[in-house]
Parts: structure tokens; C-alpha cells; sequence
């Protein structure tokens, strides 16, 4: 299931030769020494408005962003001058508290929150019909909103839910916001898509992957057993392989497309179904080597601000761009 390569370039000298993540050689096999030079020897510089200086006058959509790196790279748009941020979130309830909390941000800045529940391709189609209607400019959508739940269990639309959220919801979503980002789209800089992706789509073992139809194999767990490390990387693995497939078909002239991987990052509520006494151990796992979240936060500031259209089709880790599979 690998993309494939025509060419072979150093990851370290990929960026500034503009060549694609789909042409850079794999990361190792030992992913030891990335892991420890990504979480200990990396530092992520935090946003400001002498690295990021035209931000003022542009709308933003973040999915996901009443808690964790959501809410923060939101903080940190508003800081930057954002002027428009609309939350896609499950709960309004939720949203509604999270956007007070943020106002203080920029208290000039339009907050809109905007229910989205990614497992409802109702509710996804809803929220893009009135991205069309309402608004009258989008600049940024960030693709944030995603689970790993520890138990296996299947949506209202018949696929297990980290499947379900993290890759089929977040394409459909990606694929009807196209046309409002190319249409709506102001100003010099061109409309920026962000999907938030993870290393761990680098680490999954895959073994379903020679069955057919391949999507279905998820939802049976007596065809593919449940593995929620595993099924989380293998959801990131999908989304990258189609948003990449999806770059190729769009023109980074109209929309630029690209992933981040936020590192591990403390402070968020990804793995918040864990208990007893794993719950303790990833707890104190996360706090020795995860990242902040303001500096995981600031590596989706990056991907929105900080790239051209080099950066079209790409994987950014560390902010910069890095090796698909």
C-alpha cells in the first residue's frame, strides 16, 4: 500500500528542492531514533505576528476546536489576528464555552459555532451547505476533529468509528469544502486545507490490507481483530493515502493541500477512554515525552501560514515536509 516513487531524495534536503513527500525515501524502520529526536531534540517555535503577519481579515474553520489542539492552534490564530473562526463541534454546549474562553484572544474576532457531528454524513453535509450560504470568505479549514477509542464499536453508518471519524467523515468533509475554499477563498494567499495526520500511520502493520472490500474488513472484528493502536495508525494511513490521491487532482493554484502530524502532545483528550492502571502509565508516558500542546498546536499554525505550494500533497512533521508511505 506504499505511494509510489520516482525519484529518491534526502528527507533533509527535500523541502528546499520542493520535492513532494511521495517522492522521499520511507522513514526507518527503527523508529526509535525519530520518536526520540522528534519528542526531545525538536523545539517548535510558537507563532507570532512578525513570523505570521497577514492574518487579519481571514475566516478560519478548525473541527474539533472546543478542546485540546483544536482549541489552542484556534488561540493562537486569534492572537495572530484572525478575524473570523468558526468552530465545528458536537456539542454547541461545549463549543459555546470553549468560545468564551477564547474571545479574550481577540476581542474583535467573530467566534461562529457551528454543530458537526463526524459520524453523521447528514451533519457534515449540513455544515458545509451553510459554510455556502453564510459565509462570504474562507482562507482556512484544519481538519482536526478524530478519536481512538480502546473498544471496538460501530457508527449509525454501519463502519467502526475510528474509521468512520478519521478518515471516510474527513474526506467527505475535505471533498464538499473544496468548492467553498476555491470560491471564497480572499485576498493574495491562497485558501489552505489542513488534515491533521499522525506518525503513527508510519508504524501500523496493516494486516487487512490485502482484503476486499477492503473498508468493510474494519467493521467485522472477526476479520480484523481489534488493535486500538493499531486501528488508529491504519485510520492515518488511509487519510493519507487519499489526500494524496486528492492533491493530485486539485490545483495548488486554487487550494493548497497538506497534513501534519502534531507529535505527541500532552494536554489533549486523545486518549481519554484509557483507565486503571494503563490510563496511569500513558498518562505519565505523555507527560515525560509529549510536547506542550501550544507547540503541537503551533505545527498546525505552520501548515496553514508557513507553507507555500510546495508543500501541496505533503506530510509536514516538525514543520517540515516529511516521508509518506
Amino acid at each position: 500500500m506504499g505511494m509510489p516513487r520516482n525519484k529518491k531524495v534526502d528527507t533533509k534536503d527535500a523541502e528546499a528542492q520542493s520535492i513532494p513527500s511521495k517522492f522521499m525515501d520511507p522513514l526507518p524502520d527503527n523508529f526509535a531514533p525519530v520518536f526520540v529526536q522528534n519528542q526531545f531534540r525538536t523545539k517548535i517555535d510558537l507563532p507570532t505576528k512578525e513570523l505570521y503577519p497577514n492574518v487579519q481579515g481571514k475566516c478560519a474553520i478548525i473541527t474539533g476546536s472546543n478542546t485540546g489542539l483544536g482549541f489552542e492552534s484556534a488561540r493562537q490564530l486569534l492572537m495572530l489576528g484572525l478575524s473570523h473562526l468558526i468552530m465545528g463541534v458536537r456539542s454547541l454546549e461545549k463549543g459555546n464555552e470553549a468560545a468564551e474562553k477564547l474571545r479574550p484572544a481577540n476581542l474583535t474576532a467573530k467566534i461562529d459555532v457551528w454543530q458537526l457531528d463526524m459520524e453523521s454524513y447528514i451533519s457534515i453535509q449540513s455544515f458545509v451547505h451553510k459554510c455556502h450560504n453564510e459565509l462570504q470568505r474562507l482562507d482556512i479549514v484544519i481538519l482536526n476533529a478524530g478519536l481512538s477509542p480502546i473498544k471496538f464499536s460501530v457508527s449509525s453508518t454501519s463502519h467502526e468509528k475510528t474509521i468512520q471519524v478519521n478518515h471516510l467523515s474527513t474526506a467527505l468533509l475535505a471533498v464538499l469544502l473544496l468548492p467553498c475554499l476555491k470560491s471564497k477563498g480572499g485576498g493574495k494567499d491562497l485558501p489552505r486545507l489542513t488534515i491533521v495526520n499522525s506518525i503513527m500511520a508510519h508504524l501500523c502493520k496493516f494486516p487487512n490490507r490485502d482484503q476486499r472490500p477492503i473498508l468493510n474488513s474494519f467493521d467485522d472484528i472477526n476479520i480484523t481483530p481489534w488493535d486500538p493502536q493499531e486501528r488508529y495508525g491504519v485510520s492515518k494511513l488511509l487519510s493519507q493515502l487519499f489526500f494524496v490521491k486528492l492533491a493530485d487532482m486539485v490545483n495548488p493554484d486554487s487550494v493548497i493541500i497538506n497534513m501534519v502530524d502534531p507529535g505527541l502532545t500532552k494536554g489533549t483528550n486523545l486518549a481519554r477512554d484509557v483507565k486503571g492502571i494503563v490510563g496511569i502509565a500513558a498518562k505519565g508516558f505523555f507527560s515525560l515525552a509529549g510536547r506542550p500542546v501550544e507547540r503541537g498546536s503551533a505545527t498546525y499554525v505552520d501548515a496553514v501560514l508557513g507553507h507555500g505550494k510546495e508543500s501541496h500533497g505533503c506530510f509536514l512533521m516538525n514543520c517540515k515536509i516529511s516521508p509518506v508511505l
